[in-house]
């Protein structure tokens, strides 16, 4: 087969990784790729949002499969666009891509289907929106609707934070047209935790439970990212929970989605918190995310060229995925300034020598230039340890991370040490 992965990011290596390990594929291509994926893919230059040029290379170069990465082309129909012009394509369409694409969507499915979720309003005027916001108690949780990199949700542990947040999404547009409409919801407690899922319809075939750090510091501490490291599995998290989760939670959602004349086939991404009253559900996604992928796809066993092709053909209610024992911890290293601003450029050095530690360095924000790996991102590299257990792949995973350098690097040294306590 011949196989066009669509994105740039860390995600999309580790798809590719992934993917190269299939002696069903003959040719792999990555639209736009990385300077990392352009050593197992050939990458070709074409921005996600170009439908009609990807559909055309699509086209010219004979290509059996696409695999989408990213959120915003699902979001915009990209396989809608492939599919009209004869290309299979794994992933959502729009309609279905819309559970991700609107908060206000995905809110208003769970309320309908009686799905875990935290309590929430909507609004579209500013102003109504502040006066309902004024009479709350904080923490409080203020989302964009739309798309925004996984930086339109701001926790608001004070109201001041909470105001300035509302006034930067509504009124400054910081997220453009994103934050036309915001949700406010109640602040939920526990531990997060992430479950990704094959989905063709109603059949769900939950993947490994990982777990995100999205603050860029130490301790949860600062803003927001779009994820600084994972792991898995969740040893301190009771299976009956995760059982839990995918019964009354994303089993009931694909469910959901078929009713609505939306059926899901693609990756659906549970983002979920452990309160006191159960698992809830913070926010669905429309495709894998990153960086669970880094950590979750390593672990599998199964053919993932099987799964797709199962999945896209009806077929996935007769697959059995397999998974290994072994843990995975991702370390992420970011650029200096990251998640404002950020230099490029900067030369990257010792991947090398992780990789001959046994870790696996997926690339996200990189570039080639004179022959050398430099930084083209806020996130550059998700570095990525596997062991007999978590104590085990997070030595790996920072022992990898300390010979790799690169001017201003920023990393959290805490990633997977809640498995520990």
């Amino acid at each position: 087969m011949r196989i066009l992965v669509i994105g740039s990011g860390g995600r999309e290596h580790t798809i590719c990784w992934s993917l190269k390990k299939s002696d069903k594929v003959k040719e792999l291509f990555c639209a736009p790729g990385n300077a990392g994926i352009s050593q197992i893919a050939e990458c070709v230059p074409i921005p996600v949002s170009q439908f009609d040029e990807l559909t055309r290379f699509a086209k010219e170069a004979s290509i059996d499969l696409v695999f989408v990465g990213p959120d915003d082309p699902l979001a915009e129909g990209i396989v809608d666009a492939f599919e009209a012009a004869g290309i299979p394509a794994f992933g959502p369409n729009k309609a279905a891509a819309e559970i991700e694409g609107s908060k206000i969507f995905m809110k208003n499915l769970l309320k309908k289907y009686n799905i875990p979720t935290a309590k929430y309003e909507t609004f579209t005027d500013y102003e109504a929106a502040s006066a309902y916001l004024r009479e709350q108690s904080t923490p409080i949780v203020i989302k964009a609707d739309g798309l925004a990199a996984g930086k339109g949700v701001t926790v608001a542990y004070s109201m001041e934070e909470a105001e300035k947040a509302l006034r930067e999404v509504m009124v400054d547009k910081v997220f453009g047209e994103a934050g036309n409409q915001i949700v406010i919801e109640e602040f939920l407690e526990g531990q997060e935790m992430s479950i990704l899922a094959f989905v063709d319809g109603e059949t769900v075939k939950p993947m490994v439970p990982a777990q995100d750090h999205k603050p860029i510091f130490d301790g949860d501490k600062g803003p927001n990212t779009g994820g600084m490291g994972t792991y898995t599995p969740l040893p301190h998290i009771d299976p009956a929970i995760i059982e839990e989760s995918i019964t009354n939670i994303i089993l009931p959602t694909a469910k959901a989605m078929v009713s609505e004349g939306r059926p899901f086939r693609g990756v659906l991404f549970a983002g979920l918190m452990i309160t006191k009253d159960g698992p809830k559900t913070i926010e669905f996604n429309a495709r894998m995310g990153d960086p669970e992928t880094q950590v979750v796809l390593p672990r599998l066993k199964t053919d993932l060229v099987d799964i797709v092709l199962a999945a896209m053909n009806g077929r996935l209610g007769d697959l059995d995925i397999e998974w290994s024992d072994e843990a995975a911890v991702c370390v992420v290293a970011a650029s200096e300034g990251y998640p404002a601003s950020y230099p490029k450029g900067r030369v990257i050095t010792g991947i090398a020598e992780a990789e001959a530690q046994g870790a696996l360095v997926f690339h996200a924000g990189t570039a080639l230039k004179d022959g050398q790996f430099v930084t083209n991102g806020g996130r550059v590299l998700g570095i990525v340890g596997r062991g007999r257990d978590i104590a085990e792949a997070r030595a790996r995973a920072y022992e990898a991370v300390s010979v790799i350098s690169f001017e201003g690097m920023q990393n959290r040294t805490d990633i997977a040490a809640k498995a520990l306590r």
